[in-house]
Formats: C-alpha cells, structure tokens, sequence
C-alpha cells in the first residue's frame, strides 16, 4: 500500500477539513505504527464501547482507521495531533457499521444439525420378540410374576394375593426372574455382560 494525498473523503471520514501537509520526509509507516503506540488501545476501547462491547467488530474499525491515516499521512501533521481526526474516523465507520447492519440482517451461520434416531415400530417389534424367545427360557414361576408386576403392574401385595403366596416369595421371585430374563438376553447378545 502507498502513501497517497488524493484519498477523497468518504463517508467514514472526518467531514472537517484536514490540517496542512506535514514536511515531505514523512515516513507513513512511522507514522501508523506512531499512532497505534499512542493512540491503539484507547482507539479500540472507544470502538468497543460503541459495538456493544464487540471486540472484534472493534479490531476490524481501527484497522480501518489506521489504514485511512495510512492513505493521509502526509496531510496529518504526526500521529499525537491525528488523534481528533483518526477518533472520528473510528466513530463514523462504526456508524455506517450499524447502518449497515440495519439494511442488511444479521448473518447466522448454519448449524449442522445431527441426525436424531427416530424410535419407529420396526425397533419396538424387533426387541419384542427378542424378549418373548428369552422369557420362554424362564421358569413358569418365573414368567407368572413377571407379567404380574411388569407387565400387569401389580403391586407386590397384589400379585401375592394372586399368587397366593407371602410377598416376601414374590420378592424374590421377581429377583430371579429378572436375573434369569437378563442371563438369556445376554446369551443372545442383546445385552452387554457388563452392564
């Protein structure tokens, strides 16, 4: 990028006029890296403060500012009174940012969704039947309480009554039903021995 003085004011800049040309040894590069020395964290902080706290909004509007001081160097007189120039800058590119954003919407990046299983009758039918060819492997004391209390939902002292046996009987048959059903559907390798 080179040093130029023909740079017309656009709508970012300061509307005042500028101050006279500096000597003709300026050196832009000094003089930007002079200005960010001086000027760079106020000039971000202010930037951030008018964003809304948008940090990098406000990283992108002094870089802006810096490259338009860049354009100006050899009008403004050094980078301490650049200063008022280079803040206006910075708050007229933050306004046509909002105006911007105004007129166009804001952009939300797509969200790659994940693909959720959908639990459909094929599933329920499968486990189903896999269930019914273990329970055949059960006792008949044992199939009997467990449709009693899982799939009847009997209380203990309900399928006791029914039974007619203590509830401490329908205890433990329930207990080792349930053990024996899980023995078969891990022999069937629906279940994992571990769990």
């Amino acid at each position: 990028m080179r040093c130029t003085t023909d740079a017309v004011g656009s709508s970012a800049e300061p509307r005042s006029s500028l101050p006279q040309p500096a000597p003709e040894g300026s050196d832009c590069e000094t003089f930007v890296r002079e200005l960010y020395e001086r000027h760079g964290t106020d000039l971000l902080r202010y930037a951030s403060r008018l964003l809304g706290g948008d940090w990098h909004q406000a990283e992108d509007i002094v870089q802006e500012a810096a490259a338009r001081a860049w354009n100006h160097a050899k009008v403004l007189r050094n980078a301490h009174e650049a200063r008022p120039w280079v803040f206006t800058v910075v708050r007229n590119l933050v306004i046509d940012h909002h105006r911007a954003r105004q007129i166009r919407p804001t952009e939300v990046p797509a969200v790659e969704r994940p693909e959720i299983p959908v639990a459909d009758q094929i599933d329920r039918l499968l486990t189903a039947q896999v269930v019914t060819h273990a329970l055949r492997e059960l006792s008949t004391q044992h199939k009997e309480v467990i449709r009693l209390m899982h799939y009847s939902r009997y209380s203990v002292a309900d399928a006791a009554k029914h039974l007619g046996v203590p509830p401490g009987t329908v205890k433990s048959r329930s207990y080792y039903a349930i053990r024996a059903l899980r023995s078969a559907l891990v022999n069937r390798g629906v279940l994992d021995a571990a769990a």
